[in-house]
């Protein structure tokens, strides 16, 4: 897989947006990154993950993911290394990334206030 591929791919969920963050581009839903090419040099693509699906992802396929190095890692940023991934892999990555940040959207959503009713 390539960087044009983990793009594609990216915005084929609803509501995707591509934007860029400090130079680099990312993937954002409701405003929000779920997945970056800031790596995209080195051959990565990285995904915005929880550290506890961070973990399963590098015991299932060590080969594959890897920690971001420092703070970001250890609070779930993944590197996918994309030349070894296949379009299932990938896809299947993007998408955990993606459902987390529409769940983590969700709630912290704020709730809508009902409208009050005037005295009569």
């Amino acid at each position: 897989m390539t960087a044009d591929d983990f793009r594609r791919i990216a915005l084929s969920f609803p509501n995707t947006e591509e934007s860029s963050h400090m130079g680099s581009p990312d993937f954002r839903v409701s405003g929000h990154i779920f997945a970056t090419l800031a790596s995209q040099k080195q051959g990565y693509g990285n995904l915005m993950l929880t550290p506890e699906l961070q973990q399963e992802f590098l015991a299932d396929q060590p080969d594959l993911f890897l920690p971001v190095t420092g703070g970001w890692g250890r609070m779930g940023a993944t590197h996918i290394r994309l030349k070894l991934a296949s379009e299932d892999i990938l896809t299947g990555a993007l998408l955990a990334a993606y459902n987390l940040r529409r769940q983590k959207n969700e709630a912290t959503r704020k709730p809508r206030k009902s409208p009050r009713k005037q005295p009569s």
